[in-house]
């Protein structure tokens, strides 16, 4: 390769990584905004303090059904129609959702939009993470997927920082970003690995391939469980702070939101350490490991604050949050299981699993808690899910500097 084809080939791969990280923090802006404004917005809508709560959880629920469709759908598409449809197709989804919330009038048109800008945001991670993983060298990548992550992350900063603002203001700055990232997102290129796979007779985004090999389907479910432990302090621990500070006899409201927003400040932290830790280590598993075990640790001393304050509220979030700052070397061992005509519905529908995985954590969290109180539930899920993931990271081979460069077939991989 001469100097010239080099240099355009490094200049395309910087800006396709530069492109897929503004997409992920559009991404986590959206996804995250109607969690943020949830109360504000509905109150507008006339709701009582619990139809607050009562509704907002349905239209979460409704839109974590939209990103488990949406999953599905936009990680076929990657695989049989290519990477780069995703990106604009996905963006361009959820950006009209997103101008569309803004003018909700009731709680079905509103959670009927959520649903449909779930389906849109599903596919923009995974999409991102693909073409990052293919385009850069095996060496390299790792710290590609991590830039990725850590400015994507940086989405949920933004997002409470423009609800202060109003919550119609929220939606609509959403929309407008996803429709500039649009125009950024012209000149990026296919990933080569994918126009190879065009090429060969491979059966391409065959969903039900996961399923049909026992070894293959082990291996799948095993991404999905390493993943499981981040959501819970995310959509549990954190998300359910009130409840949790009530328990800990708390000497000030604790907030949701403003632990969320801490909470994601520490995961792009964590995953800038994770990400660095993985390329000294040449070890994604191990450094997952590390990360499951601080994690635990950092869970037991937030369980563990009897009489917390707002401060050290913040504080624990924060730590918490660096503990499962892991998300982007999860989403990149998914990424590298597989091979390239299935990659794409893996890589996509993996994290939307694991986002997907709280409505059975919750349910089981919930149902401890009324055996076990509150502060007991919280202990035993996250050891219960800490040792799952542990056991299911043991079962997947390393896959740092492995070459993707393969496919999978109907009877196995060639």
């Amino acid at each position: 390769m001469t100097q010239p084809e080099q240099s355009k080939l490094t200049r395309n791969a910087i800006l396709l990584v530069l492109v897929a990280s503004l997409g992920y923090f559009v991404d986590i802006y959206d996804l995250l905004v109607f969690s943020i404004v949830r109360v504000p917005s509905l109150t507008d809508l006339g709701l009582s303090e619990a139809q607050i709560t009562t509704q907002g959880q349905l239209i979460i629920n409704v839109q974590m059904a939209g990103l488990l469709l949406g999953g599905i759908i936009w990680g076929v598409v990657g695989d049989k129609m290519g990477r780069i449809k995703v990106l604009f197709g996905s963006i361009l989804l959820y950006s009209i959702a997103n101008f569309a919330n803004a003018f909700v009038a009731n709680v079905p048109m509103y959670a009927a939009i959520r649903f449909i800008a779930g389906i849109g945001l599903a596919g923009e991670l995974g999409a991102g993470i693909t073409l990052v993983t293919e385009t850069l060298s095996k060496e390299k990548r790792g710290y590609g997927t991590m830039i990725v992550a850590v400015i994507g992350l940086f989405g949920a900063a933004a997002a409470y920082a423009v609800a202060k603002h109003g919550w119609q203001s929220a939606y609509m700055v959403g929309g407008g970003l996803g429709i500039l990232l649009l125009f950024m997102r012209i000149g990026t290129f296919e990933s080569g690995m994918y126009q190879d796979v065009q090429e060969s007779k491979a059966s391409k985004g065959n969903f039900f391939m996961l399923f049909t090999n026992f070894g293959r389907f082990k291996k799948y479910l095993y991404c999905i469980l390493i993943g499981a432990p981040l959501w819970y302090v995310v959509g549990v621990l954190v998300s359910f702070s009130p409840e949790f500070g009530k328990a800990l006899h708390a000497k000030d409201v604790l907030s949701a939101g403003e632990g969320i927003f801490y909470t994601y400040i520490g995961i792009s932290i964590g995953d800038i350490f994770a990400g660095l830790l993985a390329q000294v280590l040449k070890s994604r598993k191990v450094t997952m490991a590390v990360f499951h075990v601080l994690s635990t640790v950092a869970a037991i001393i937030y369980l563990r604050s009897e009489g917390i304050t707002h401060d050290r509220f913040i504080w624990v979030c924060f730590i918490m949050g660096c503990s499962v700052g892991y998300w982007a070397t999860f989403v990149t061992i998914a990424a590298e299981q597989f091979g390239t005509n299935i990659r794409a519905t893996v890589t996509t529908t993996v994290p939307n699993f694991v986002r997907g995985s709280l409505i059975p954590i919750t349910l089981a969290f919930n149902a401890l808690k009324g055996n076990f109180g509150q502060i007991n539930a919280g202990y035993i899920m996250m050891i219960v899910l800490t040792v799952i993931a542990l056991f299911s990271l043991s079962q997947l081979k390393e896959t740092f500097g492995k070459d993707l460069n393969y496919i999978e077939e109907d009877a196995g991989v060639n």
